[in-house]
């Protein structure tokens, strides 16, 4: 299917569908996105987006109406996936759980996108095909989105996070932690190939107040700087591959991710 503008102003339809999840054991609701189809000039790009319950707090069918007014962005159908109760179980890492235990259902998590949610997302639109496929989220959902998109390569294009949790670790603080504790960094370096893949990574300058290792930078800073390291030593180009953006002022919450998104959606699906 295709979608093209008129020169009137752009809308956006928002559509609910419910997702029976086998794997899960639950009901997944997802809104979808979509803008106003007009005449047949461009193929539709998919954003999926964890912690979909969040939508209405990002204004982001706001931002999306203004970026296509602009002209800035190409079509995006933008399917926000509700988190369930198990939300910390569910995002994280597949099959590395933190030292908490938490993050046990990522992996479950993960095999729910790939074999229910995006199947359902195709059928219940009739879109098969996309132009590029992102995946984004916020903290926690950030790092799961990250992990989902790190291990397939041949589903998704590109991946956006906003304050990811990349602090997750398989140790305790005070149990003798250091830095190689970081689960996300150790599946990079452990990754022996290179995937072809695209990062989006932002943090806000009042994430948190934690700085761990007293170097008067605090830990989400210091953790996704240290992440982007290890996308460049696997052989990821700044900023071709990698944008990173830190948001002065910037805060842990919808706010702050809001007001970075338009920079996020011009980056991955900019014309």
């Amino acid at each position: 299917m295709y979608w093209g503008w008129a020169e009137t102003e752009m809308t956006i339809t928002e559509r609910n569908i419910t997702i029976h999840s086998e794997l899960l054991n639950r009901e997944v609701t997802c809104k979808l996105l979509i803008p106003d189809e007009q005449e047949v000039t461009e193929s539709l790009n998919l954003l999926l987006l964890n912690d979909g319950q969040e939508l209405e707090n990002l204004e982001l069918s706001q931002t999306l109406e203004q970026l296509y007014n602009a002209n800035r962005i190409k079509p995006v159908l933008v399917v926000a996936i509700h988190a369930g109760e198990e939300r910390i179980q569910e995002y994280g890492v597949a099959g590395k759980p933190d030292f908490k235990k938490r993050g046990a259902k990522a992996d479950v998590y993960t095999e729910f996108i790939k074999t229910e949610l995006l199947p359902q997302v195709k059928d219940q639109t009739g879109i098969g095909e996309f132009e590029t496929t992102a995946y984004a989220g916020f903290s926690l959902g950030g790092l799961s989105a990250f992990d989902i998109v790190w291990n397939n390569a041949g589903i998704f294009d590109k991946a956006g996070v906003f304050s990811g949790s990349f602090w997750w670790r398989n140790r305790d603080l005070a149990k003798g932690y250091t830095d190689a504790d970081r689960i996300m960094h150790s599946v990079i370096r452990d990754t022996a190939s290179k995937p072809n893949l695209k990062f989006w990574l932002q943090t806000g300058t009042k994430d948190e107040t934690t700085d761990r290792n007293r170097n008067g930078i605090i830990d989400a800073i210091d953790d996704t700087i240290d992440l982007i390291k290890e996308l460049e030593a696997k052989g990821f180009k700044r900023p071709t591959d990698i944008q990173y953006v830190e948001v002065v002022n910037g805060s842990h919450d919808a706010a702050t991710w809001g007001k970075a998104m338009p920079r996020f959606l011009v980056w991955a699906f900019g014309r």
